[in-house]
């Protein structure tokens, strides 16, 4: 009798652990109980998502304001039923229709652009008429033919013509205010003129800007530098945006600052240099390319007279091996024995250009250049400056 009750405390156990361990063994209350609550979780969902497909179609409606072979082309791969007939192959079909939707977008704009005349406007062809180019003469590195400008009633230039030959020293005088800076501007490309051509070695100024502006190297009066930069900075920079390498930047850089005497100075900030320094920094940025022409505006203004002489015969040096410089100046003096040849400016006219010799006349250049300004004009009414206040 002992060991029947021995066996059944087993095989209850046995039983209770099987259906514990097993999860899939339920009792029918429970199942009853899971099935209720599934089918009160399933409903939730069905809302939420049963109309977010609905608007899809609603691009249909934008067909009439598109070309219709582009949006059929879009709503064909953005719709389940067409994703079969692209070869896209993969289950991430979206990601390559929009790809392909893309590609479509992008030849058709392409098909609408073609046709566009791409014209030039025809002020600029009665400006700057390109049958001039053929009639520059061999050896001319600057021409200047009909150059005007006007602001407002004011004419500052009306009609320079000049010729300026390879290897020349050029200078330009004249009074405050007779049209030299502006003049100068036009020629390098700063402003541009009302009339008339400026060609620099067979390129025109205003419609090969790029290849003319390559051959140039300018200093304007009054220029703004990046004076945040030092000064071995500055010159970096001028020389790696006209392309050179940067190995060459730096070997011309420091000849320029020996040649000009600023090697103590490459270290220190071009907002903490004098004029004269300011000046001489600005003439190397604008021949650290080399350029075939050097165009400069005031260049001796506010140089002491041995930096001065430091950058005459830099500029003799750069003149003899072939180069050309075009340069404005107060100092008649200056002017007299550097240039060889000269302009007159006076009024916004050309009153004289040629050789020195030439211009001069037998004269020295300031009384030649009073001459042609009007000669001297008598003051009077001052009688009161001759008696002092104290």
């Amino acid at each position: 009798m002992v060991e029947p009750v021995i066996d059944e405390p087993e095989t209850v156990e046995v039983v209770e652990e099987l259906e514990f361990e097993d999860a899939t063994v339920l009792s029918p209350r429970d199942a009853e109980l899971r099935e209720q609550a599934a089918d009160v979780v399933e409903p939730e969902p069905e809302p939420e998502l049963e109309p977010e497909p609905e608007p899809e179609p609603e691009p249909a409606a934008d067909e009439p304001l598109a070309e219709a072979p582009l949006e059929e082309d879009v709503t064909d791969d953005d719709t389940p039923a067409a994703e079969p007939a692209t070869p896209s192959p993969s289950p991430t079909g979206f990601a390559a229709s929009v790809a392909a939707w893309a590609r479509r977008v992008a030849a058709a704009s392409g098909r609408k652009r073609a046709p566009k005349p791409v014209a030039e406007p025809e002020e600029e062809r009665e400006l700057f008429p390109q049958g001039e180019l053929e009639a520059q003469p061999a050896g001319v590195v600057l021409s200047v033919r009909g150059l005007t400008k006007s602001f407002d009633d004011k004419v500052a230039v009306a009609g320079v013509d000049l010729e300026v030959s390879t290897g020349a020293f050029y200078g330009i005088v004249g009074p405050n205010g007779a049209g030299k800076t502006t003049t100068l501007s036009m020629i390098t490309g700063l402003l541009r003129p009302d009339a008339g051509s400026v060609v620099v070695n067979g390129s025109d100024v205003w419609t090969d800007t790029v290849q003319a502006k390559r051959m140039m190297g300018v200093l304007p009066d009054r220029l703004r530098l990046f004076d945040r930069l030092t000064g071995a900075q500055l010159l970096y920079y001028a020389g790696v945006l006209r392309g050179l390498d940067h190995a060459v930047v730096r070997a011309r850089t420091a000849d320029l600052a020996r040649a000009f005497g600023l090697e103590e100075s490459l270290g220190r900030l071009v907002s903490d240099y004098s004029a004269g320094m300011t000046k001489k920094i600005a003439l190397a940025a604008a021949m650290i390319h080399s350029p075939r022409l050097l165009v400069l505006d005031e260049p001796f203004e506010s140089v002491d007279p041995v930096s001065a002489a430091t950058v005459t015969e830099i500029l003799k040096k750069y003149v003899a091996a072939g180069g050309t410089v075009v340069l404005s100046s107060h100092s008649m003096d200056l002017v007299q024995r550097i240039c060889d040849h000269v302009a007159v400016v006076v009024g916004g006219e050309l009153l004289a250009d040629g050789t020195m010799d030439e211009v001069r006349g037998g004269q020295t250049l300031e009384e030649r250049f009073v001459e042609l300004a009007g000669g001297r004009t008598t003051v009077e009414g001052l009688e009161w400056l001759h008696s002092f206040s104290d």
